[in-house]
């Protein structure tokens, strides 16, 4: 892969991937929403002598995500590499769910996976290669409480993912769905995140569970991602903890739900919540 155009760089798995791509000749153009967190990882990479250039960027704008596409390949030539990794946290129980913080979560996790994907696909089939690199979740494949607009993003990019793998058949354009279970990065600190089954959330008891339970370090998220797609996989699992509850939902498909809430040891709920 010489052309990699990456969302969500600024930071967690998506400067990971950046930073790991670069070393290996990769020209990228890194995107964040966040002009800070953009700015360093910039500074990182040209420290490094490596051919860079950043935009800040909202995927949820489609306008925006085809301006900066077209601006990338003007700057570092037709794009072997599209990671749509973007992403943003939110807990609520459906119940009490606002309508404006589903939306948002749907534009981002979800929309924005479209935009990117559809900016760079007529481009990658015309030249008959290339690969799309979808960043869904474990929690694309299983539910969690109090992550239902997460968990209907995560879902519907699996499903996109899916028709779009048949779509593409004898393209010579690649999509890989990737699914990354706890991975230690700042999505849940800068989430949104109101009521859990045990009540209003304690965001700071929060972002100490879900760092308990993140088991994969971002550097490590990115090898295998990198890995998976050099090999061609469609289906990428991140981490020790998604290939176990892949497994155990697919072995067990009326089990798991027992048996989910202890597996997850309080991550989002809590030790003491009930298994339903």
């Amino acid at each position: 892969m010489k052309t990699a155009f990456i969302t969500g760089a600024g930071s967690g798995i998506g400067r990971s991937l950046a930073h790991t791509l670069a070393s290996k000749g990769c020209a990228v153009y890194i995107t964040d929403i966040n002009s800070e967190n953009l700015a360093k990882v910039e500074a990182e990479l040209k420290a490094k002598q490596v051919n860079v250039h950043a935009r800040v960027l909202d995927v949820s704008k489609k306008d925006e995500v085809f301006a900066a596409v077209e601006d990338a390949e003007a700057k570092i030539g037709p794009l072997d590499g599209m990671f749509n990794n973007a992403g943003i946290s939110f807990s609520d129980l459906v119940v009490s769910h606002d309508y404006d913080d589903f939306e948002k979560v749907m534009d981002v996790d979800f929309w924005g996976v479209v935009h990117g994907t559809k900016a760079v696909l007529p481009k990658m089939i015309e030249r008959g290669q290339g690969h799309i690199v979808n960043i869904s979740s474990i929690f694309g494949i299983v539910g969690v409480p109090s992550q239902a607009a997460y968990c209907a993003a995560k879902h519907a990019v699996k499903g996109f993912n899916e028709s779009l793998f048949y779509e593409l058949e004898d393209t010579g354009v690649q999509v890989h769905s990737v699914h990354p279970g706890g991975v230690d990065t700042g999505i849940v600190k800068h989430g949104v995140h109101k009521h859990s089954i045990s009540g209003a959330v304690d965001k700071a008891e929060m972002e100490q569970r879900f760092k308990d339970n993140a088991r994969t370090t971002p550097d490590e998220a990115a090898k295998v991602i990198l890995d998976g797609v050099a090999r061609g996989k469609y289906r990428i699992l991140v981490g020790g903890d998604a290939r176990f509850i892949d497994r155990i939902q697919r072995w067990f498909p009326n089990a798991w739900r027992k048996l989910f809430p202890r597996l997850m040891k309080g991550a989002f709920e809590g030790e003491e919540t009930p298994a339903k």
